[in-house]
């Protein structure tokens, strides 16, 4: 099993990766906060390789999953919108096929 500072390392990475994500959403880099969100979900896959922590180390990872966790947050809220317009958009595209659909129906 990997050390118990390996672990720490993990969660520091995890929270960069985090950090830089909403970075990007910040800036609305949506196919960056993608590419960074594959990696994100690959450091918290690997985090099951570990051991379990000690107190002491318990106390830095929590400071560290608060930062993940307010990362997340943020991120979600500037996504919203972005997930909203994509919708309408489906829906649009939607209701034109519907409409296309209809008038090649009736001209045939």
């Amino acid at each position: 099993m990997a050390s118990r500072s390996s672990v720490l390392h993990q969660y520091q990475l995890i929270a960069s990766l985090s950090s830089q994500m909403r970075a990007k959403a910040e800036a609305q880099q949506w196919d960056d906060v993608v590419q960074l969100g594959a990696q994100y979900n690959q450091a918290v896959e690997d985090l099951r390789r570990f051991s379990p922590l000690d107190d002491a180390d318990r106390n830095a990872r929590r400071e560290l999953l608060t930062r993940i966790l307010d990362d997340d947050a943020r991120i979600r809220h500037l996504a919203a919108p972005e997930l909203l317009r994509l919708g309408h958009l489906m829906g649009a595209i939607k209701r034109q096929r519907t409409v296309l659909r209809a008038y090649h129906a009736s001209s045939e």
